[in-house]
């Protein structure tokens, strides 16, 4: 499989990869679990059919220290007992924030009093900022058809500034 179009070749691409990738920053710098940040990130991914962040977000987490159990059941974590209530909180979130297309109707009152129960004010800013924006990066990548396979950790760290 070969990528239709390399954003990052494109000069307008890369000056609005670069933003994005600030913004990521500033969420991977806020209080939110690192680990939580990772769940989330393959979570959407993986709902979203987007291979190439399915393949980053699984690297970056092993990376980070996240064990191959909990990566494995991510998608099958409301059947699992590897998650903590606040993981379980954050990824019932994200599975309600990125299919609200499926005629979902949106993000339920339970999950939103789950997540206030586990997550501070700027916590909450982060993960519903994570959220909505890997759900950006999701279908950027899905529709410039970008394979999953070839990402190596730390491989866009020189885009930040």
């Amino acid at each position: 499989m070969e990528s239709r179009f390399d954003l990052l070749d494109n000069a307008l691409g890369a000056k609005i990869a670069k933003r994005i990738y600030n913004v990521a920053l500033a969420i991977v710098d806020s209080s939110l679990p690192e680990s939580t940040q990772n769940l989330v990130m393959l979570r959407a991914s993986q709902i979203n059919g987007c291979g190439f962040c399915v393949d980053y977000h699984t690297k970056d987490a092993t990376a980070s220290g996240e064990t191959a159990v909990r990566l494995n059941l991510t998608a099958a974590w409301r059947e699992s007992t590897v998650f903590t209530d606040a993981e379980r909180a954050a990824l019932a979130l994200t599975e309600e924030g990125t299919r609200i297309a499926d005629a979902s109707p949106g993000v339920s009152d339970a999950t939103w009093a789950a997540v206030r129960e586990h997550y501070d004010d700027d916590q909450i800013a982060a993960l519903v900022s994570l959220i909505a924006m890997i759900n950006a990066n999701n279908r950027l990548n899905v529709i410039v058809r970008n394979p999953g396979g070839a990402y190596q950790p730390g491989q866009f760290a020189d885009m930040a500034g």
